[in-house]
């Protein structure tokens, strides 16, 4: 790693030396290049892709994968499901890698401005720790203890989330989006952000005709 180090910044003093003008492109490599050479390891917003610089490094705390790139993604779904299965109510991408319990209160404030209905009940898991107080009464963790026997059962439900963000991954495609870094994200997760995006789209295409006739 210090050779890389060092090589890198042979090549940015030679490139700083050479290139007195450069194009867009050629600036653009050298303002990345000079940003990592100039990073260290305790830096919160890494440049860990050069091709993605969006990506962030999320910490899973798991032996078989400690540590995913990409960005963060919540995912609000139905505790019961119902004959078709269990139904996604709502999705964001969160970027800068925000933590958990700070993400809770807008996703649910966005959940109910796309249905119009407010959930009576929500279970998370232990992550979510720290959340608005606003949602305290009706708010349940996983391995919280003196609960009703309805919600206690409810709660072991919880887990039916993660095989669901498995299969939207792998079968629905709605992994990583390579196409448009952040802007892609939010067009795989976000539905409201999607919808108002076409509809700037549609209408622009409507006063198009009338500027032709024009």
């Amino acid at each position: 790693m210090r050779k890389l180090h060092t090589y890198l910044e042979r090549l940015i003093r030679d490139v700083e030396r050479k290139a007195s003008e450069m194009g867009e492109e050629l600036l653009e490599a050298f303002l990345k290049a000079k940003r990592i050479y100039h990073q260290k390891i305790k830096n919160t917003h890494k440049f860990l892709s050069w091709h993605a610089p969006e990506v962030e490094c999320i910490s899973k705390g798991k032996p078989h994968k400690p540590y995913e790139f990409g960005c963060k993604v919540s995912v609000i779904s139905t505790v019961n499901p119902s004959k078709g299965g269990h139904f996604v109510l709502q999705s964001a991408a969160l970027h800068d890698n925000p933590y958990d319990g700070h993400t809770l209160k807008e996703a649910i404030n966005q959940y109910v401005k796309d249905t119009g209905i407010k959930p009576k009940r929500i279970y998370v898991d232990k992550r979510y720790r720290g959340h608005a107080p606003s949602l305290k009464l009706n708010l349940f963790k996983s391995g919280q203890k003196r609960l009703a026997p309805q919600i206690k059962k409810e709660l072991k439900r919880r887990s039916a989330i993660e095989p669901l963000i498995g299969h939207l991954k792998n079968d629905r495609h709605l992994g990583r989006n390579y196409l448009k870094s952040r802007l892609g994200c939010r067009i795989n997760h976000n539905p409201s952000f999607l919808m108002e995006e076409i509809e700037i789209s549609f209408e622009s295409y409507a006063i198009l005709p009338f500027e032709l006739l024009a």
